[in-house]
């Protein structure tokens, strides 16, 4: 910790930093002098593209599937960035509260972006897609709270980031490689409700039980 109060190791544990191929992509990126903010940024970017990929999903074009494909991808490049801006910062040496700023903010953006974008994917309801976005947002609000508040970083389940991406990855994947005839819609009060949609649901619950689970194990560390 410096003299500003900034703990480069309180962030969220990532088991992919330990592989071989992570550390080889973030010594090259700090090699070259790239900055982890534009990093965060570019993540924010990709994932931008990747909620108007889901949106798109719902056009009739030829191109649907390749679009869910694109969309999965896109989904881990954004997560890849998540990881490699903290690590291009720890292995140059840069690592600050500013860096912590540009984390949490496209942090925010990206999560909209694709969960939104999943709201208005063919199968989605765009009210799942908001509500979803602003679950996801709350936990985040929570975690920064306590922290506020003097508990530690809390980056627990069960619908914390990782979750979340996979949940939308494992749909467009899914939808990507399936025929329409496995991809089945139900009618609900005359409104029609697919994949995408209980993907959502799931994604909504999981972050408000999770947004839960963070404010308890604040509490009890303040008490």
């Amino acid at each position: 910790m410096d003299d500003t109060g900034y703990n480069p190791a309180d962030r969220r544990p990532i088991k992919a930093r330990e592989l071989g191929a992570s550390r080889i992509a973030a010594g090259w990126l700090a090699d070259r002098g790239v900055s982890p903010n534009a990093i965060s940024i570019a993540g924010m970017i990709a994932a931008i593209f990747g909620g108007l990929a889901f949106w798109a999903t719902a056009l009739d074009t030829p191109y649907t599937r390749l679009l869910w494909l694109a969309a999965a991808v896109v989904v881990q490049l954004r997560l890849l960035a998540n990881m490699l801006d903290g690590m291009v910062a720890v292995r140059r040496n840069i690592a600050s509260p500013l860096g912590e700023l540009y984390n949490e903010v496209p942090d925010r953006i990206s999560d909209a972006a694709l969960l939104i974008g999943v709201g208005y994917a063919a199968g989605g309801h765009p009210l799942l897609g908001f509500a979803a976005a602003l679950a996801a947002v709350f936990t985040a609000y929570v975690r920064a709270a306590a922290k506020v508040a003097g508990a530690p970083n809390d980056f627990c389940g069960p619908f914390a980031k990782q979750q979340r991406m996979f949940a939308i990855t494992l749909l467009a994947v899914y939808c990507a490689a399936t025929p329409l005839a496995w991809q089945p819609t139900w009618q609900i009060n005359g409104l029609t409700f697919g994949l995408a949609a209980i993907v959502l649901a799931v994604v909504l619950i999981g972050s408000f039980l999770t947004a839960l689970r963070r404010i308890r194990r604040a509490a009890r560390h303040l008490k």
